[in-house]
């Protein structure tokens, strides 16, 4: 079986931006699992995400008041196609961070963890074989060239076709 991903972060409604942009929701559209990694900032986004995506993982950031912290995990684990994937907001600084996320998460026996509060996109490996995706943010570029968000597939135990992908801005 194949899972279609769609990993998103920071979308930050509506501080950044007053709804998530068109390009976002057509990838919730054709996903088969949609992973938020914090900093939503309005409960309305989780509920229309919900209401919309096939499946939802999510998580709360450090902007993400009461309301989305009593309905979301800070950390969330979930096997996809056999791969053991973690969700998680802030990692800490850049420096450092593969070998920090080896002794935070190894003995979780992640394949994969899904991060985000820099909006900076970030791709590696750790050390101890952990795969770090940052999708960056669709409504806030901060210092990178566009907004970002990260299509993937998970299949038999396996994730290829990993993109940083633009979105165009509301």
């Amino acid at each position: 079986m194949t899972t279609r991903l769609l990993l998103i972060s920071d979308t930050h409604v509506p501080a950044r931006a007053k709804r998530l942009p068109d390009d976002v929701w057509r990838a919730v559209d054709v996903a088969d699992l949609v992973v938020h990694a914090g900093d939503w900032v309005d409960v309305a986004t989780l509920d229309a995400l919900e209401a919309r995506a096939a499946r939802l993982i999510g998580v709360y950031g450090n902007n993400d008041g009461p309301g989305l912290r009593s309905r979301l995990p800070e950390f969330a684990k979930a096997e996809i196609e056999g791969l053991r994937f973690g969700v998680v907001h802030e990692t800490g600084a850049a420096g450092g961070r593969e070998r920090r996320m080896d002794a935070t998460y190894g003995t979780e026996g992640l394949d994969v963890l899904v991060f985000g509060h820099s909006h900076i996109p970030w791709d590696t490996v750790t050390p101890g074989g952990i795969r770090l995706l940052n999708p960056g943010s669709p409504t806030d570029r901060r210092r990178q060239p566009a907004c970002t968000m990260m299509t993937a597939v998970a299949e038999g135990g396996a994730l290829r076709d990993v993109a940083i992908v633009p979105v165009a801005r509301v």
